[in-house]
């Protein structure tokens, strides 16, 4: 009998222990048919050992996860099994959430990344906030949120939607820096819209409004900048490409636009009173960008005009970043980690 109670604690502790997550590897896996350590994104995220070294991964299989999430640690990897098929959907507006939440932002948005937290990477996926489709109100709804001091986050080969203005907002003004490579950014006004430095590589852009594409704040240095090269736009008859409320700086490189776009330059938007500028409101620069069809005179090239005289081919990520950062590295090494998890 002794014997018999024994062999059971063995069984009993055995599939315990392979039902919790090993407490060596660095990543999680999450599936909604129950085949990975988790169902739910937010409990892998919750689960991640604070003291984790180097970049920790949480590995999403294809599936519709309706959930809204916090990244609440820094060192994070969020990929999903496929752009196409791993989708983050959630319906949320922020005038509604600030509503019921003391004027507070951080929860307002499908994906929010807590203040200070950096080294943030999210690839192959789909985020999308879906309340403008479901209620018809395409005020501002933010599908990924980044506040005071978050910083270094990388989105790679994804879908981010928002049936609202302000899509992609990582709104660190003082040191914020963020690389966005093939992916495709969708939304109402301002709908790709960073503070501090951000460049955009090899993505697509459409604009539901008749407003704004995209929007930067540039205020707080005069080098900070938002670069979007080989890119192509996008939109609804009319869209207009861009706007600023504060000091600003736009490279546009080797972009195209869709014969869709309204012939009107990226443009200070008024304010009461007037802002004054610390670097003046013409801080605008094209290489190479051309309209289907069309001939607009403000895309011609100008990269002489800028204040620091950059060749096309010396607007690299080490150029943009002032060599603080290498995202491009950074991601080449990190594929080669993701192809060991996606085996298992």
């Amino acid at each position: 009998m002794k014997n018999t109670f024994s062999i059971f604690i063995i069984i009993i502790f055995s599939v315990l222990s392979l039902s919790q997550p090993s407490d060596n590897k660095n990543y999680f896996i999450v599936a909604k048919d129950g085949t990975g350590d988790f169902v739910s994104i937010q409990t892998a995220l919750n689960s991640i050992p604070i003291d984790h070294q180097n970049y920790f991964t949480v590995f999403i299989k294809d599936g519709i996860y309706n959930e809204k999430i916090f990244i609440e640690q820094s060192n994070i990897i969020i990929c999903g099994e496929s752009r196409a098929k791993t989708i983050i959907e959630f319906a949320e507006l922020r005038k509604n959430w600030r509503q019921n939440h003391n004027d507070d932002d951080y929860g307002s948005s499908v994906v929010n990344i807590k203040k200070d937290v950096t080294d943030i990477l999210f690839k192959s996926l789909t985020i999308i906030n879906n309340y403008g489709k479901l209620y018809d109100d395409h005020d501002h709804a933010f599908a990924i949120r980044g506040f005071d001091g978050v910083t270094r986050i990388i989105l790679d080969d994804c879908s981010i939607i928002s049936y609202g203005g302000d899509t992609v907002s990582l709104w660190n003004k003082d040191d914020g820096m963020y690389y966005h490579n093939n992916c495709h950014f969708e939304g109402w006004v301002d709908f790709v819209c960073p503070r501090g430095y951000c460049l955009i590589e090899n993505s697509k852009f459409y604009g539901h409004n008749l407003t704004a594409s995209i929007w930067h704040d540039g205020s707080k240095n005069e080098d900070h900048k938002f670069v979007i090269k080989n890119s192509r736009f996008d939109g609804v008859e009319g869209f207009p490409l861009g706007r600023f409320h504060r000091d600003a700086q736009f490279y546009l490189v080797d972009c195209t636009f869709s014969s869709n776009m309204t012939d009107k330059q990226i443009f200070l938007a008024p304010s009461n009173p007037p802002r004054i500028l610390q670097w003046g409101e013409d801080r605008i620069y094209f290489s190479n960008c051309k309209v289907d069809g069309k001939d607009f005179n403000w895309l011609k090239d100008n990269l002489d005009e800028s204040k620091e005289h950059p060749t096309k081919s010396q607007i690299t990520s080490s150029w943009v970043f002032k060599g603080k950062w290498d995202p491009i590295n950074i991601l080449q090494n990190i594929n080669k980690e993701l192809e060991s998890i996606q085996k298992n």
